[in-house]
């Protein structure tokens, strides 16, 4: 498969799952998503095939971001909505985009494992693939995931 399409198929996914990590900083995610298509193509002639080419992609993705989380000087995930969010959220007086805020910031409470698999289950991700990124279990995922979710509409309620 040619790099371009790999490239193509994959980078709105990857793209996203990086603005997860880094609270919606669209330049810092750009960086982050570059980052994860330069160690792909540096790796392609490695990869085994023992999950699909999206799978590794994640899981690329997955230890990119955490890597930089734990290389960050200052902490990412904090309770707090970053001021250049928080500004386009305010000008909103809709109430579902008030909840999707008050979600964001749950979600980012979260362990960082833990955001890592909400975030893959919000991409759509079936299971059994979140397992095989996070190097877990299905078993393990489905009962995390439905932790995360308890843990998250508390979150929200209160």
């Amino acid at each position: 498969m040619e790099f371009k399409n790999i490239y193509d198929d994959n980078y709105p996914k990857v793209m996203r799952l990086c603005l997860g990590y880094c609270n919606g900083n669209e330049p810092q995610a750009k960086d982050l998503a570059q980052e994860v298509f330069i160690k792909v193509w540096d790796n392609l002639k490695t990869f085994r095939q023992d999950a699909s080419l999206s799978t590794w992609i994640y899981r690329i993705t997955v230890n990119t971001c955490l890597v930089h989380i734990r290389n960050s000087k200052k902490r990412m995930f904090s309770s707090e909505i970053p001021s250049h969010i928080e500004s386009k959220l305010d000008d909103s007086k809709n109430n579902l985009e008030d909840k999707f805020k008050q979600l964001y910031a749950c979600i980012n409470k979260l362990n960082v494992d833990n955001k890592a698999i909400i975030l893959l289950e919000l991409e759509g991700l079936q299971q059994k693939e979140i397992a095989e990124i996070m190097g877990l279990t299905h078993e393990a995922i489905r009962v995390r995931i439905h932790r995360i979710k308890n843990e998250l509409t508390k979150c929200v309620k209160q």
